[in-house]
């Protein structure tokens, strides 16, 4: 029966996708047509009806579109432009200065933003051009932003780490989002080494540094900013409050500071609440739909069959550790994060467990993972934005997108196969 289950399930998912339906509902169908194959007609529909509303029946659920919300109101009220200002005081003196200040920017930005999308499209409208008038190519200054932007969704707060809090049965969010400072920062940094090298070998400039007058202004104009991540990263480390409760502080500050810079006006708020409850809406869908996948696999017995398929490859902890990153990498590259964590780590997490993986390194494991879909085709949303702010062809920066990718895979290894550097900051907190 569990191999039936899962032919039917993955087959009918698949054909849904090839045959062009949005993942979401290739997602619910996939799974009721399997209950249906198992089930009678009436528990089947009700079954499923109430997994759907179960699977976002949750307090901490309410982070995501608080969070949201404050990285849109960031984007929009002038943040970004001190952030690079900030970001090309700390790198000024490096070969290509202005591709290792997008690298720092995306980082910075990424982490109050918490959106690769939102940073892609905030720093490349920003570096683009001014990397354009000191000579850099629009492909390489479009391949930069793209392969650092998703260091947004590993620096917290992330609300892909909120997603797999729920589905790995209340991992702790204060936790995870101390483990992703280290993997986020060293991703960053592999792309800011390939840049320097390639940013060598074409000559490009080095960035005047300011006055110190200058700079302790520029400083001093980011601090606010930088402000957000130490009160709602350090008040849910603290147990000030929950994520949920960081999240809508974050919103609070983020208004406030916006009205200060002058940047937020009375005629945005609409088009921000729209913006937010599009996304909002998008990422809850997803969870409903992958709730419900999520019980298909369960009462089939699906992870536990899968669990011992791949134990029967071979008993190797590498081994396995290997095969798992490489199914990842995969399904980043045709799934959307959030559907993929919801899918994956229920099947992944028991096999990662039985050889006494802590579940914070497995989830800093499988959002790194996933996330490098972000750069890749068919799916990769930063991909996109980041050649649309650039004006450029996606084939066009493919082929100077591959070093980073080789730079972020080494990173992965590395996290995989080096707990401490998920697990350090967890427990030199006490989380």
């Amino acid at each position: 029966m569990e191999v039936v289950a899962g032919i039917i399930l993955f087959t009918t998912f698949f054909l849904l996708l090839i045959f062009g339906a949005p993942i979401a509902i290739a997602i619910i169908l996939s799974s009721v047509i399997t209950f249906l194959a198992v089930l009678p007609f009436d528990v089947a529909i009700l079954t499923s009806a109430q997994r759907m509303v179960t699977g976002i029946d949750n307090f901490t659920m309410l982070a995501i579109p608080l969070f949201v919300l404050s990285g849109i109101i960031m984007n929009n009220g002038g943040i970004a432009f001190r952030l690079v200002n900030f970001a090309k005081l700390l790198v000024g003196k490096l070969p290509g200065s202005l591709a290792h200040t997008n690298v720092v920017g995306n980082m910075l930005f990424g982490a109050i933003a918490g959106s690769s999308v939102a940073s892609a499209a905030a720093m490349g409208r920003i570096m683009t051009p001014m990397q354009t008038a000191k000579g850099y190519k629009r492909t390489y200054s479009a391949a930069v932003n793209i392969a650092s932007a998703p260091t947004g969704l590993i620096i917290p707060p992330s609300s892909v780490l909120i997603v797999y809090s729920l589905v790995s049965g209340g991992t702790s969010v204060a936790a995870l989002f101390m483990a992703g400072y280290i993997p986020g920062i060293l991703w960053g940094i592999a792309v800011m080494i390939v840049a320097y090298f390639m940013a060598k070998k074409e000559n490009y400039p080095v960035s005047n540094l300011p006055s110190l007058r200058d700079a302790l202004y520029i400083v001093w104009s980011a601090i606010p900013s930088l402000l957000l991540i130490v009160i709602v990263i350090g008040g849910i480390v603290g147990g000030i409050f929950t994520a949920t409760e960081g999240a809508a502080v974050a919103v609070l500050y983020s208004v406030l500071l916006s009205m200060i810079y002058k940047g937020l006006k009375i005629k945005d708020i609409p088009s921000i609440f729209k913006e937010t409850i599009e996304i909002t809406g998008m990422i809850l869908f997803l969870i409903t739909a992958s709730a419900l996948f999520s019980l298909v696999m369960s009462y089939m017995g699906l992870p536990e069959a899968i669990s011992k398929s791949l134990l029967s490859i071979t008993d190797n902890q590498i081994g396995i550790i290997l095969i798992m990153l490489l199914i990842m990498i995969l399904v980043g590259t045709f799934m959307d994060i959030t559907p993929a964590v919801l899918i994956f780590t229920p099947i992944f997490l028991p096999v990662a467990t039985s050889f006494g993986m802590d579940p914070v390194h497995f989830g800093m494991i499988v959002c790194f993972a996933l996330c490098i879909g972000n750069m890749t085709p068919p799916v990769g949303s930063a991909l996109f934005v980041g050649c649309s702010v650039a004006n450029v062809k996606i084939e066009e920066v493919i082929k100077t997108l591959l070093p980073y990718f080789a730079a972020v895979i080494v990173v992965l290894i590395l996290v995989a196969f080096i707990p401490q550097l998920s697990l350090f900051l967890p427990n030199l907190f006490g989380l």
